[in-house]
């Protein structure tokens, strides 16, 4: 059966926060067994730690998801931890000394590149993953969101917008380590010119340019695209991050129509909720392909220790 698995040395980077637009120093560390993901603000007295766990949700999931303790948050994880989720980390200390996770390239890609980086260590324990027996559904106004019984991990993904460029975009993509860090990864976070100084003055979005989104003005793109249809691959890397927040890999067939974060994490606290709709089962043993970023896409300054 399938080993539980951490980082096989601490990695550390730096960028800039999307939203608090502050410099954000991160460290990715080794953990043991059945710690989970945990997120430590070492900017705090104490250094607070924060599980990443639907029972730590912030009480509003929009344009970022974000985790909260009694004495403190963490904002914008989902990148991270679709990166770490996908590349099969079940178990890390995340470092910061800030509330807000930091943007990168916009994409998951820094991410497997900073997790290959630090190398993979199997852990003296076995990996149980989530495997779906009966529907779970979330639906909010038009935006729904699903997750069926299968073999494997299978996300359909449709988006819609009032834009000339994503009027409609759908894609279907079975999930593995190699897929994501080569499909999905790059993707970037996307956003509105128009939108832009409005989120500003909420002070919002405060970290974000072209090096960091893919932004659309009113008939186009005004930076180039990684992938035709980046938009909805992008929603597929958000929705695995989202769904990380569960604690488990899930095996099961994803189905999201118009789904944003709040809509994701929703169906994350649906899945914990409903127990009766899975069961644990191990992980069968498997060789694990190599997982390289393509080399055009950003790489962060890594150090390690």
């Amino acid at each position: 059966m399938a080993a539980q698995r951490t980082l096989r040395r601490t990695v550390h980077c730096a960028g800039i926060g999307l939203h608090s637009g502050q410099k954000v120093t991160v460290s990715l560390k080794p953990a043991p067994a059945d710690s989970g993901v945990r997120f430590r603000r070492v900017d705090l007295r104490g250094a607070v730690e924060i599980r990443a766990h639907v029972s730590q949700l912030g009480a509003r999931q929009h344009l970022q998801t974000g985790l909260v303790s009694e004495r403190a948050t963490v904002e914008t994880v989902e990148h991270l931890l679709a990166a770490l989720c996908s590349l099969g980390v079940d178990n890390v200390c995340v470092e910061l000394n800030h509330a807000e996770v930091p943007i990168m390239d916009g994409s998951s890609a820094p991410w497997v590149y900073l997790i290959q980086d630090a190398g993979i260590k199997e852990l003296a324990a076995e990996r149980r993953v989530i495997q779906i027996l009966r529907p779970i559904q979330v639906q909010q106004d038009d935006k729904r969101i699903a997750i069926y019984p299968s073999d494997r991990f299978k996300v359909s993904y449709t988006i819609s917008f009032d834009h000339p460029l994503l009027r409609l975009q759908q894609k279907t993509m079975e999930l593995d380590e190699q897929v994501f860090a080569n499909e999905i990864a790059p993707a970037r976070t996307f956003g509105f010119l128009k939108e832009v100084e409005m989120l500003r003055q909420r002070g919002l979005a405060l970290g974000g340019s072209l090096e960091n989104a893919v932004v659309l003005g009113e008939t186009g793109v005004l930076n180039p695209l990684r992938f035709e249809d980046e938009f909805v691959r992008h929603k597929i890397l958000d929705v695995v991050g989202d769904l990380a927040l569960v604690g488990h890999p899930l095996v099961g067939h994803l189905v999201v129509h118009r789904g944003g974060h709040a809509l994701h994490t929703a169906l994350a606290v649906e899945i914990v909720r409903q127990r009766d709709a899975w069961q644990f089962v191990e992980q069968p043993d498997a060789v694990v392909r190599g997982v390289r970023v393509p080399a055009a896409m950003t790489q962060p300054t890594v150090s390690a220790s």
